[in-house]
C-alpha cells in the first residue's frame, strides 16, 4: 500500500521524499517505491525523484569504517547506487566526533555515494565551525513555522552568506496549524495529545505565547485564507516558503489511509501569493509572542542532549 501511495505524491509533482535511518520502515519503503518505478518507467523517471534521507548515530567512534558502513546500509535499504542527500545529526556537541564523521561523509561524496552532504537541527555556531573545516554543506534541516521563527535570528544570515539553503519541517506545527484547531477547546490530555509529535508542537505553542494567543493567530490566518480562497496550511507554508533561504518545506504525510494525504491541498500553497498586508496582519500577531531564542535556544537545542 505504502509503495502506491508514494505514486500518487508524484504524479501530482510531489517528487521528494524525506526518511531517516531511525524512521522505521522509511528507507525500505522508499527502496521499494525506486524499484518499482525503474522498472515499470525506467530511468528518466527514476531521476525526476530525490530520496533525502538522514543518519542519526549514536555517540561513538566515528571510524571511516562505522560511517561507510551506516552509508552503505542505507544505499543497500533504498535501493540505489548513490544518496541524492545525506542530513546528517548529532546529539552531543561536546562530543567533538562529530566532525570526524562529517570528514568521512565527506570523503564518501568526493568517492559518489553521497551526492548532497547536509545537517538537520544544528545551530548557526557549529553550522560554521563545520564549514570553517572546508566540508561543503549543501541545505540544513530544522523546524521553522509562523510560531517556530528562531531560524530568523541568526540562521538564515549565515546561510545565505554560505549558500547554504533551509529544508523546514514543523511548517504545520503537527497539524495545529488548521482549520481543525481554529475555535477549538485546549488540548490537555492524553487523549487529545495521543502522539509524541502533537505533544511536542503543544508544547511548543505553549511556550510561544499559550493557546489564546495561538488562537488569535489562526483566526488571522483563515481570514487571509479566506481572501486566497485557500487554506490556513497553505498561507502557513507560503508563508515560511517565501522567507529568505528556504528552498522546501517538508510536510508529513500519512500514507494510504483516506482523505489524510492532503496532496492537492499542499500542491495549492505554489498558487498563492502573500501581499504585503498580508504579512503585517500575520506579523501583527507574532509580535506579541514570547522569544523563543531565549526560552529554547538555537536551532536544533531541543535536541541536544543536556
Amino acid at each position: 500500500m505504502d509503495v502506491q501511495a508514494l505514486e500518487a505524491y508524484v504524479n501530482a509533482g510531489l517528487t521528494s521524499f524525506d526518511m531517516a535511518d531511525i524512521y522505521g520502515p522509511a528507507e525500505e519503503i522508499y527502496g521499494s517505491f525506486y524499484k518499482q518505478l525503474l522498472a515499470t518507467k525506467g530511468h528518466e523517471a527514476v531521476k525526476g525523484i530525490q530520496g533525502l534521507t538522514k543518519w542519526i548515530p549514536q555517540p561513538g567512534p566515528m571510524t571511516r569504517k562505522v560511517v561507510e558502513s551506516a552509508i552503505d546500509l542505507s544505499l543497500q535499504r533504498m535501493q540505489v547506487s548513490h544518496l541524492d542527500c545525506l542530513q546528517f545529526h548529532w546529539w552531543d556537541y561536546s562530543d567533538k566526533r562529530y566532525l570526524d564523521a562529517l570528514g568521512h561523509l565527506s570523503d564518501l561524496q568526493t568517492e559518489g555515494k553521497i551526492n548532497e552532504l547536509s545537517l538537520t537541527n544544528f545551530d548557526m555556531e557549529h553550522v560554521v565551525e563545520i564549514t570553517n573545516k572546508g566540508i561543503q554543506i549543501s541545505s540544513i534541516q530544522l523546524q521553522y513555522s509562523v510560531v517556530d521563527r528562531r531560524p530568523m535570528v541568526k540562521m538564515t544570515e549565515v546561510c545565505e552568506a554560505l549558500g547554504i539553503k533551509l529544508l523546514t519541517y514543523g511548517t504545520l506545527g503537527g497539524g495545529f496549524i488548521s482549520e481543525k484547531y481554529l475555535g477549538a477547546k485546549e488540548p490537555k490530555n492524553e487523549d487529545e495529545l495521543y502522539t509524541s509529535s502533537l505533544k511536542m508542537y503543544k508544547k511548543a505553542i505553549d511556550t510561544w505565547g499559550g493557546w489564546d494567543l495561538f488562537q488569535e493567530l489562526l483566526q488571522v490566518l483563515s481570514s487571509v485564507a479566506k481572501s486566497h480562497n485557500c487554506t490556513i496550511a497553505n498561507v502557513a507554508t507560503k508563508y515560511i516558503l517565501d522567507m529568505p533561504a528556504v528552498a522546501g518545506i517538508i510536510i508529513g504525510c500519512r500514507m494510504g489511509i483516506p482523505g489524510a494525504e492532503h496532496i492537492q491541498e499542499n500542491v495549492k500553497s505554489f498558487d498563492v501569493h502573500l501581499t504585503t498586508e498580508d504579512t503585517e496582519m500575520i506579523e501583527s500577531v507574532l509580535k506579541k509572542s514570547s522569544d523563543l531564542m531565549q526560552l529554547i535556544g538555537d536551532c536544533g537545542d531541543e535536541y541536544r542532549l543536556k
